[in-house]
């Protein structure tokens, strides 16, 4: 394994581009160990019910704001070398990531299109965010089509294309607002986009062209195929034909403006961006085959590699090269995890309650797992499916919705909350068994992300996947992967797996399944499944129905 060399302390930076906010940290390039951090807020956060100073948004939109990505360059990457007390002479380079499709419009310099004059006041022209799900109806018909003709690449995304991703948003940016779309001379991830910030020359990189693009061996989908969804669509191959990189590779040097905003030097190496939860396996160690990362945040990302390539049925993307150069990267996801308990405490929570955490002195959160904790697997008599933001996999339909049965008048809320934290471990079994199903042996479970904190949630999940958990010990997984891949990009190690196997974070404990809890939990995923399939494959449309109830004008 390659090391860097003794003498002057070397450094690397990365940074994470969450949902809500990004995240700067410095890192010896030596073996990964965080000397500063900082944390910035997106001052427009998820832009969801009106534009800035605008227009109220349809159901089902989310935005961002692109001044916010460089908002936290100029904020959180200073603040993390002051932190650190690192001299920007002693930083060799800065790597990306962020969510992952988030997906804006911009000219053939960069500039987006929501900052140009006259342009403010018209939601195509900002940056899609990954959650943003109001175009299942056009993912649904690149869906059928791509069926009927037969396309080959679809069975590479588990046979069914997401409302998350490129295609399916840039459909709808053409049919919505073709004005836009004409004026749209690039569409492009918006971790593609700030590193062509940092460096002043665009770049596309494999994860996300592959996972979030539909790019396979070597191609995007056909402009005849593009044409069949609609005549002007073939349009779109050149807005996103940008110069493709490999993971780790140098993109380009920081420019002096970048240089300005961040505090270090101008030409320090800048890495090809990435995904925030691709980047994660990384900092994880789980870049071996079989060994799945499940990172758990408002969403949550399973990520692993294989020596082949499977087709697994609901997957959302199965790519050579999507994870480390080498090997066949498999991601999987769910909708909606910390989603649903923010909303469970934001709009359920009963004010007694909410008064009680004052009094103890602890978060809501805190106290419903504390009630929660006590309780023997079943006792609630409650089941739900954590499709509140939809379905991501197996199913593929962010048009479905959630469900919670088994409600009496002796429910309590802590109850609830328990039986939505186990619909999120039963959503991820589900995952787990569609990849072994299709012959992808997954060996090995590790979780990291924001929610790993959360103690009973971790008990809940060792017990209903029935594995070993390891929980890694990095606040910051997915800037700390930003980090390492930077690392490669300056040449300290020769790939990813070596730089991970020497920079990654150690596992912070491993939670084991109790075998009398784990057999109960069977009983219940029974029942999960059973009404998976019901509402998700057919047994009834009622959710769609409702949906549509919701959406039509009223």
């Amino acid at each position: 394994m390659a090391q860097p060399a003794a003498g002057r302390p070397r450094y690397v930076v990365g940074v994470d581009f969450g949902t809500l906010s990004g995240r700067a940290l410095v890192v010896d390039v030596a073996d990964g160990t965080a000397l500063g951090e900082a944390v910035h807020p997106y001052r427009h956060g998820v832009i969801t019910e009106r534009l800035p100073g605008g227009p109220p948004l349809p159901p089902d939109w989310a935005l961002q704001h692109p001044d916010d990505y460089r908002e936290v360059l100029r904020v959180a990457v200073p603040a993390a070398l002051r932190a650190a007390g690192v001299r920007p002479t002693d930083v060799l380079g800065i790597g990306v990531d962020a969510t992952a499709s988030t997906v804006l419009p911009a000219r053939a310099d960069g500039t987006p299109l929501c900052e140009l004059p006259g342009l403010a006041d018209r939601p195509h022209a900002y940056p899609k965010l990954w959650k943003h799900h109001a175009a299942q109806r056009q993912a649904d018909r690149i869906n059928a089509l791509a069926a009927e003709r037969g396309e080959r690449w679809l069975a590479r995304y588990g046979g069914r294309v997401s409302a998350e991703w490129q295609l399916a948003k840039a459909l709808q940016l053409l049919e919505e607002d073709p004005e836009v779309f004409d004026l749209a001379e690039r569409w492009v991830e918006a971790a593609d986009w700030i590193v062509w910030q940092l460096c002043g020359r665009e770049t596309r990189n494999a994860s996300a062209a592959g996972y979030k693009g539909l790019r396979q061996d070597g191609r995007y989908p056909s402009a005849e195929f593009l044409r069949a969804l609609h005549p002007r669509l073939d349009g779109l191959l050149p807005r996103v034909d940008g110069p493709l990189a490999p993971l780790g590779a140098r993109a380009g040097g920081l420019t002096p403006e970048a240089a300005a905003w961040t505090g270090l030097a101008a030409g320090v190496a800048v890495a090809v961006g990435t995904i925030d939860a691709h980047v994660t396996a990384a900092a994880a160690r789980s870049v071996e085959p079989g060994r799945m990362l499940a990172v758990l945040g408002t969403s949550t990302c399973l990520i692993m590699n294989a020596d082949a390539c499977h087709e697994v049925p609901g997957v959302c993307g199965v790519v050579d090269g999507g994870v480390t150069t080498g090997a066949w990267g498999y991601e999987a996801g769910q909708s909606g995890v910390g989603d649903i308990f923010a909303w469970y405490v934001a709009n359920a929570l009963p004010a007694s309650y909410a008064e009680r955490a004052r009094e103890l002195g602890v978060t809501p959160y805190q106290l419903l797992d504390s009630l929660a904790a006590g309780q023997p697997v079943g006792g609630h008599g409650l089941l739900a499916l954590d499709w509140h933001s939809g379905n991501r996999s197996v199913l593929m339909d962010h048009e479905l919705s959630g469900v919670l049965v088994g409600l009496t008048l002796a429910t309590r809320p802590e109850e609830i909350w328990r039986a939505l934290l186990e619909s999120t471990a039963f959503g991820a079994r589900t995952v787990v068994a569609a990849f072994e199903d299709a012959g992808v042996r997954v060996d090995e479970l590790t979780v990291a992300g924001g929610l790993t904190d959360n103690r009973l949630l971790l008990r809940i999940y060792a017990d209903v996947l029935r594995r070993p958990l390891h929980v890694v010990d990095s606040a910051h997984p997915a800037a700390l992967g930003a980090a390492i891949h930077a690392a490669v990009a300056v040449g300290a190690y020769p790939d990813v797996p070596a730089a991970s196997a020497a920079m990654g974070a150690p596992h912070r404990e491993t939670w084991h399944p109790d075998p009398a809890r784990a057999a109960v939990y069977d009983e219940l995923y029974a029942h999960y499944r059973a009404l998976h399939d019901h509402f998700g494959r057919g047994g009834t449309d009622t959710l769609h129905r409702l949906r549509t109830l919701r959406t039509r004008p009223h």
